[in-house]
């Protein structure tokens, strides 16, 4: 894709925003809450802001993050993408057959990320290439995917032998941080300099919003949702192999509900569920809410089975915000006459 395409993108799609609108105002409100779960838990238990805790929210959440960057993408673009959790499982199952059969790490590893894109590839050419809605290709996929590593390890978990270097990975770390996070880091960084600097990002959220004024503008526009999703699908599969890493064993049941969970932080951070306006920065501090609020109620001793319910309502909420937010944007923008 050419700067020449891109400048006829944004010629399509209209000149740059103004400051308002460059303003992700649903994000703002998400850090605001953010900010005071973080001083209410701070008050309510006196050792969530230890290092040690803090340390352990960030590998807590750290796999998550991973996966929400690349949905980000995928949200941005109108899709969605519901398979993120069997695909972890898939692949986190894998990882510990091919350890315990004898392969060599750095192959496994390989062989991780690549099952991931495949399984990426597949739901990308589906909806893309075919038509069908990501939708069902996608909860197609869910099952078949969860299924074919049922079938392969007859539901038993697989242990992995925590002399080799992938279940070492689960337990190193650097500067009190585990490797988990920093992998984490680096997701967002990539993520967010593919999204907001270069022109794929661009070609992201005008799908979202204007897919057929960017078609018409000469941009592939179905090379690029199926790119997004198979990113979902290579994030799922680093994600599984680190869930093998940090648990020392492989399991076709790891990762249920896990795309409920990713594809909340991506809207809890204000990225527009129906595609068009997407922000890296935003799904940082969704998943930091989703982990913050699991991490709290634990310390305080609350039933665990109270934080689905919890982060559920916080859902609901943000995404009543997300809709609010951008209707008074827009009638504010055409009150005071900035397009």
């Amino acid at each position: 894709m050419s700067a020449d395409t891109a400048i006829r993108t944004t010629a399509v799609l209209g000149r740059p925003p103004g400051r308002w609108q460059r303003a992700n105002k649903a994000t703002l409100a998400m850090l605001g809450v953010g900010a005071a779960l973080f001083l209410g838990f701070s008050i309510a238990a006196p050792n969530f802001l230890t290092f040690t805790n803090l340390s352990n929210l960030a590998t807590q959440v750290a796999i998550t993050l991973i996966v929400a960057v690349a949905m980000t993408f995928v949200i941005s673009t109108g899709q969605i993408d519901l398979s993120v959790g069997s695909i972890l499982a898939f692949t986190a199952t894998c990882t510990a057959e091919m350890l315990q059969a004898g392969w060599d790490s750095s192959v496994v590893m390989v062989v991780a990320l690549l099952a991931g894109l495949f399984w990426g590839a597949v739901n990308g050419w589906l909806s893309a290439y075919q038509r069908i809605p990501p939708f069902i290709v996608t909860l197609a996929t869910m099952s078949v995917v969860r299924g074919l590593a049922q079938l392969w390890t007859k539901g038993f978990s697989v242990p992995i032998d925590a002399r080799l270097f992938v279940a070492r990975l689960g337990d190193a770390s650097l500067l009190g941080l585990s490797a988990l996070a920093w992998i984490a880091l680096v997701a967002v960084a990539l993520g967010a300099v593919l999204l907001s600097k270069l022109p794929f990002g661009s070609y992201v959220n005008g799908i979202g919003s204007q897919e057929e004024s960017v078609r018409r503008a000469g941009v592939n526009t179905a090379r690029i949702k199926m790119i997004t999703l198979m990113l979902t699908g290579a994030a799922a599969g680093v994600a599984g192999l680190l869930t093998a890493a940090r648990l020392g064993s492989g399991s076709a049941n790891s990762g249920q509900g896990f795309e409920l969970t990713v594809i909340a932080a991506v809207v809890l951070g204000g990225t527009n569920l129906f595609g068009g306006r997407g922000t890296v920065l935003g799904t940082v501090i969704g998943a930091l809410i989703t982990g913050v609020i699991a991490n709290g109620l634990n310390l305080l001793g609350v039933s665990p089975f109270l934080t689905p319910i919890v982060t559920g309502l916080v859902l609901l909420a943000a995404i009543w915000l997300n809709l609010r937010g951008r209707a008074m944007a827009d009638l504010f923008a055409h009150l005071t006459g900035r397009s």
